[in-house]
């Protein structure tokens, strides 16, 4: 039985670590050879999680050969446009085509609209906006050239869909990036190139599972824990669970990038457990 993607070459932003890893990973158990880039350095407005690493890529790379498919690995920040050509390019050279596009790279922090800085805003919109368009900008090319289609999927995030209080920065970003997905829909749709994005609500890792993150959740107290935030996480979801895992937006980019979705494209899929219908 061949696999879902067998064939295809996928490029994955923010692919370290977490989600993107996890992508990289199922897409290449279902036969895709993956280009993958991730900065691999501090972010310097985001202080609530550790960042990711090379040795995170390294992993990434590692787990990847370990399914016997192949993987070309770059160091390389989403705001950097010709970093990313430079990675995608030598990429398709190396794999010979390109059939998946995953604008993962994203950061998310927590800051009071009115004690937001501007040096923050900035940085927030270049990653987690810029940084998309930047990453479909270099593909786009590289999908049209190969006259078969695509699919390219955006992760955007339930606050791409849902005013979120103390996240206006990235509130603001994921819903550019909703713009930016339904533009691409309708210009590249003749070329037979689909484009929809995906709408976590809290997915268990790092960027949610920290004190800050707990803490939002829990008011004024001086010791917030996973423990603690659990029941308050459910609460702000129609179904009873306090997050979901990151398996579950992969197998829906894994749905929307196979040719069981062939003829869907500039949906906004949400994978919140109810988060923006309650």
């Amino acid at each position: 039985m061949t696999g879902r993607v067998e064939g295809k070459v996928a490029f994955i932003t923010g692919a370290a670590r977490s989600q993107g890893r996890n992508h990289a990973l199922r897409l290449a158990q279902e036969g895709a050879d993956i280009i993958a880039v991730d900065v691999c350095a501090p972010i310097e407005s985001i202080g609530m999680y550790p960042p990711a690493t090379e040795e995170d890529l390294a992993e990434t790379v590692r787990q990847v050969e370990a399914l016997d498919r192949r993987i070309v690995a770059t160091k390389a920040d989403v705001r950097d446009t010709a970093a990313m050509k430079s990675a995608v390019d030598d990429g398709v050279a190396q794999l010979g085509r390109l059939d998946i596009v995953l604008g993962n790279a994203g950061v998310f922090e927590i800051q009071p609209a009115l004690e937001l800085t501007d040096e923050a805003w900035r940085e927030m919109i270049d990653i987690n906006l810029t940084g998309v368009w930047n990453t479909c900008k270099v593909a786009l090319p590289h999908l049209v050239d190969g006259g078969r289609g695509g699919a390219i999927v955006l992760t955007s995030s339930s606050a791409g869909l849902k005013g979120t209080p103390n996240t206006i920065h990235y509130t603001a970003a994921k819903h550019g990036v909703v713009g930016i997905m339904r533009t691409l829909a309708n210009e590249f749709g003749p070329h037979s190139i689909r484009v929809n994005s995906v709408h976590p609500t809290g997915v268990d890792t790092p960027m949610i599972q920290n004190p800050k993150t707990w803490g939002l959740f829990l008011g004024d107290d001086p010791e917030p824990s996973r423990e603690k935030a659990e029941p308050v996480f459910m609460s702000t979801n129609s179904l009873p669970v306090p997050w979901v895992e990151v398996d579950d937006i992969t197998n829906a980019i894994l749905f929307l990038v196979s040719d069981e979705a062939r003829y869907i494209t500039g949906v906004t899929l949400p994978v919140d457990a109810g988060y923006t219908v309650k």
